[in-house]
């Protein structure tokens, strides 16, 4: 470790890696106590992650500051009047927007029980009367079952990991010793640990883990607590042998995917234990790359979607073009939703073609984080982009086809953005606005890639932005802080 001159404000500073802090916490770890260790181990790997984001020069205070402080919203009025803009009230209805007030939505928040898709389901015959007996009120009609039954919802609580004990009766002869035992009922099983334990029910060891970011030393715990209590490796043992099992179903899901209209594509970073980097399917990586993504594909097809993740250190266009090599022939181009990073882009056979569009809600966010310097411009763009957005809501509000979507767009927003279209053009050809600035940069992106920002204008069925493939992914960057544990390998 090396000692640097005292800086401006006469502190020394030290060189020391995330490691060697790593390691002088775990010298600490029980005079600590779990809790403070779990809190100074989170510091030690934030200020990792900023350090090396500032080492990018990519980073800028507004970015830190979403980064470290709770999170805001990103709406056009929020950010106006945070910038010190009055928005005023809102302009008349959009051109095909639903008239009248709209109604509060029934059951103010609650839940009716067709909500309880997990829930066990008992069906309870009349105690009295059966179809066809005479009715008892008027006693001249008869009953018959109606389509809809009754239902009464009952709650009860459980560990996420239920366990039963079979208490075998033991009979031993006081003659001759032997010992005769009861046999297991049959529901009992051969297993101990059943399908439901990893992913079969709602509280399965992966939902917990994967699909709610519960580590598995918190399961354990929490197991502890209920009175069932689970070693931390279990959970992670039963859920890699059930994963085996369910591969193929994730094969099916690829090729199903690679045959939808429409792909939406991104990835983040993803940080795990170890990572074979002589996979096969990391062969033609180069070995200099040392970064490790999880990329999220979301296909949309004419009545579903499918979500596929793959973990490694790939980019999201690779993944994408290995899906893709799927995809059966004689169907038209599929089109490609994602950001402007080539690292999404799919390099792919010339028999394959896509139509690629860039998320013009990624645009947009360039002109939320310079608004504070720049409210004024800001607010043109902003409230532009809001006219479009509201439109492409009210063409979904009215179930739309995609070719009634596509000139209902044509009809009210091409108006709309060849204006905004007019309007940047002209902040930098007047020299209104300085290139290299916030502004300026904001506009650089919007006008280079304008033929793809605005794809929705041409090609029906495109989408406007990339979110619901940035929403997917959420559940991984949440996930992020809990893959260091040992247990993690991928």
């Amino acid at each position: 470790m090396s000692k640097k001159p005292a800086g401006a404000e006469g502190i020394p500073k030290l060189d020391v890696t995330r490691e060697e802090l790593e390691a002088l916490l775990e010298g600490v770890r029980q005079a600590l106590g779990e809790s403070g260790y779990q809190k100074l181990q989170a510091a030690i790997r934030t200020l990792s992650y900023v350090t090396e984001l500032l080492e990018t020069n990519q980073a800028t205070l507004e970015r830190l500051r979403r980064l470290l402080c709770h999170s805001r919203t990103e709406k056009t009025k929020t950010v106006l009047q945070q910038a010190g803009i009055e928005t005023g009230e809102k302009k008349d209805k959009l051109p095909g927007a639903p008239h009248g007030p709209q109604s509060k939505a029934r059951g103010h928040g609650r839940k009716g029980a067709e909500a309880d898709r997990g829930a066990r389901k008992v069906e309870v015959p009349h105690g009295a009367l059966k179809a066809g007996d005479p009715c008892p009120g008027c006693q001249r009609g008869k009953v018959y079952p109606q389509r809809d039954p009754g239902v009464v919802v009952r709650i009860a609580g459980q560990a996420p990991i239920a366990a039963t004990v079979y208490e075998l009766e033991k009979l031993r002869c006081n003659l001759c010793g032997d010992v005769f035992t009861a046999a297991a009922p049959e529901d009992a099983g051969e297993k101990k640990y059943d399908e439901t334990a990893a992913s079969g029910a709602p509280s399965g060891s992966a939902m917990l883990r994967y699909g709610s970011g519960f580590p598995w030393n918190r399961l354990a715990g929490l197991q502890e607590n209920l009175g069932i209590p689970l070693p931390v490796a279990t959970p992670c043992e039963i859920v890699k042998e059930t994963a085996a099992q369910i591969q193929p179903a994730m094969g099916e899901l690829i090729r199903q995917a690679a045959q939808d209209d429409v792909v939406h594509n991104d990835d983040t970073s993803m940080r795990v234990l170890s990572l074979n980097r002589d996979a096969a399917c990391d062969a033609d990586i180069a070995a200099e790359r040392t970064g490790v993504f999880t990329s999220g594909i979301v296909s949309i097809g004419e009545e579903h979607r499918i979500g596929l993740f793959f973990t490694g250190h790939r980019h999201a266009g690779e993944n994408l073009a290995d899906v893709l090599k799927q995809r059966a022939a004689g169907l038209d181009a599929p089109i490609q939703m994602c950001d402007a990073l080539s690292r999404n882009l799919p390099k792919l056979p010339e028999k394959l073609e896509i139509i690629i569009g860039h998320c013009l809600a990624h645009a947009r966010r360039y002109f939320v984080e310079v608004t504070p310097n720049f409210p004024q411009e800001c607010r043109f763009v902003l409230e532009s982009l809001g006219e479009v957005y509201g439109y492409d809501e009210a063409a979904r509000a009215q179930g739309m086809s995609a070719e009634q979507r596509l000139h209902f767009h044509q009809e009210h927003s091409a108006p709309v953005m060849d204006k905004l279209h007019v309007w940047l053009s002209a902040q930098l050809d007047e020299k209104k606005v300085e290139p290299n600035s916030g502004l300026g940069t904001a506009i650089s992106y919007l006008l280079k890639y304008w033929d793809r920002l605005t794809l929705f204008l041409r090609q029906a069925g495109a989408p406007l932005d990339n979110n619901v493939c940035e929403r997917a992914l959420k559940k991984w960057r949440s996930d992020r802080r809990l893959i260091h544990e040992p247990d993690s390998h991928l």
